[in-house]
């Protein structure tokens, strides 16, 4: 087919821009700017400069944002296949309740091992994943309907489990231990949520199922046409997202100290957006991996300078509030126009 472009005033062309290299530039890495001019207002504004500029400071950025990491590391699998898991934040709540309550003796009238108290939630934490897959790929449910109504019984049993208290760890275990434990001045989670984002990261991008998953966000009916089992991998999606999860309520334990069946909401709409956020950085219009740190690393350093300038308690509610609508928004306005493109 040839087509003819004229001089005529009536002849119409239909032209795609492409975006210029600056133009690509700000797109990729806004957020980043954005997060060191954050870090640079805290960092020389007089009410916050001499709080700020320390190492206690770093840590507490980096271990405030770490929980709900590790649920956003959990929730991208999911999030990049097209579809929403709701239940991530819940399923780490049970598991941290669940590993609370088997190792405390006041509970229960004997401890269990703190290996076995951890390795049990875990272990059973991809069941989850499982049930929601089942109800989405076989029984065709919503799967916003679905992980919802998991979270609601997650949390309905974690209520049950802790009677609306909290459950304590006990002092001096390995896991607060690991918790506590420092190296090279950072915290040892640092180190294991950047080892598990690292491999999310080369899961996502460099093997044959993390790009099935992007394709299947792209286009679920398309990625059928060309023969991809596209409810065999969603179901591994919602199981390594249960898994990911039960490592963040560990984790949680292990900061904290103690659990309870309300910690699950924060988690979940803390790593939704950080999610929603990822899509504006690094490769634009997409969840990924760097994206989310980015995000968070944004979020955990406006909060804590927020602290830091004697603004109350509410104001970290509204500001992530705004920070997930505007996240929304742009990953939206982005994701267009990678379809349009």
């Amino acid at each position: 087919m040839t087509y003819t472009i004229t001089d005529t005033p009536t002849d119409t062309v239909a032209v795609t821009r492409r975006p210029s290299s600056l133009s690509a530039f700000f797109e990729k890495y806004t957020l980043i700017i954005i997060t060191l001019a954050v870090i640079a207002f805290f960092s020389f504004y007089p009410g916050t400069s001499a709080q700020f500029l320390t190492v206690v400071s770093l840590n507490t950025v980096l271990t405030n944002m770490l929980c709900a990491l590790m649920v956003a590391l959990a929730a991208l699998f999911p999030f990049v296949a097209g579809y929403m898991d709701f239940s991530v934040g819940a399923t780490a709540a049970i598991t941290c309740v669940f590993a609370a309550r088997m190792m405390d003796v006041t509970v229960n009238g004997f401890g269990w091992p703190v290996w076995l108290a951890i390795l049990v939630p875990v272990a059973l934490s991809p069941l989850i994943g499982i049930a929601n897959g089942f109800f989405v790929t076989r029984l065709k449910m919503n799967p916003f309907v679905t992980t919802l109504g998991m979270s609601l019984l997650l949390y309905g049993i974690s209520m049950l489990w802790t009677g609306g208290q909290r459950l304590s760890a006990p002092s001096g275990s390995i896991v607060s231990t690991f918790a506590s434990t420092k190296w090279l001045g950072l915290p040892v989670p640092v180190y294991f949520v950047l080892v598990i984002a690292i491999v999310v990261w080369y899961i996502l991008t460099h093997t044959p199922f993390g790009r099935t998953l992007y394709g299947m966000g792209s286009s679920t009916p398309s990625a059928r046409l060309v023969g991809i089992r596209v409810d065999r991998n969603l179901w591994w999606s919602f199981a390594i997202a249960s898994f990911l999860a039960s490592l963040a309520g560990i984790l949680q334990l292990a900061q904290v100290g103690s659990a309870t069946a309300s910690d699950g909401g924060s988690l979940l709409f803390k790593g939704i957006t950080f999610i929603f956020l990822s899509a504006t950085a690094i490769t634009p219009g997409f969840f990924n991996v760097w994206g989310v740190v980015i995000a968070g690393i944004l979020l955990s350093v406006s909060v804590t300078g927020l602290t830091f300038m004697g603004y109350a308690g509410w104001t970290t509610n509204v500001f992530n509030g705004i920070a997930l609508l505007a996240a929304v928004g742009l990953s939206t306005y982005l994701g267009r126009r990678k379809k349009q493109g």
